[in-house]
């Protein structure tokens, strides 16, 4: 089976520097930002940059326990960041792997414009079906309103 890709926009009231720091420079942070999802991110392997493995544990009850990734690309002026998911507690035998690019672009109100795109590989002939899809689109809108959510109530934080 061929690769299946998905795409969307979520756009935030938060300019593009400062949703980029808080979701992806300072992603260890996000238990805080997040602690109804976010245990943990550990970096298992390397420094932070291109090529670290990260491991995110999720809170208890959850749907899902944790997910291992790579990190891939890393942007800080252009505010782009690609990783791939190596492996997480949902893939059962459908799931390869999943790449992941998200970019932030500034809105005409001041605001970013989070642009994603995950590219899921299937496992043999297994179909990536639309729960997928579905799932990882809302965990990626979920972050990015929950994250905005925190700097609107924490004005000085991530500047």
């Amino acid at each position: 089976m061929a690769p299946v890709t998905s795409s969307y926009e979520v756009t935030s009231s938060i300019p593009p520097a400062r949703l980029f720091k808080a979701t992806i420079l300072e992603e260890k942070h996000l238990h805080k930002i997040l602690p109804q999802g976010v245990k943990s991110v550990e970096i298992l392997e390397g420094d932070g940059g291109v090529g670290t493995i990260k491991l995110t544990t999720f809170v208890d009850g959850g749907e899902h326990k944790t997910a291992k990734q790579r990190v891939d690309g890393i942007d800080k002026e252009k505010f782009t960041y690609s990783y791939t998911v190596l492996e997480a507690d949902g893939f059962n035998d459908v799931i390869e792997k999943i790449c992941c690019v998200i970019k932030f672009e500034p809105s005409a109100d001041g605001g970013s414009i989070c642009k994603t795109t995950n590219t899921y590989y299937p496992k043999g002939g297994a179909q990536i079906g639309e729960e997928h899809l579905k799932g990882g689109k809302e965990m990626g809108l979920g972050m990015v309103k929950a994250v905005e959510a925190y700097l609107h109530a924490n004005p000085t934080a991530y500047n």
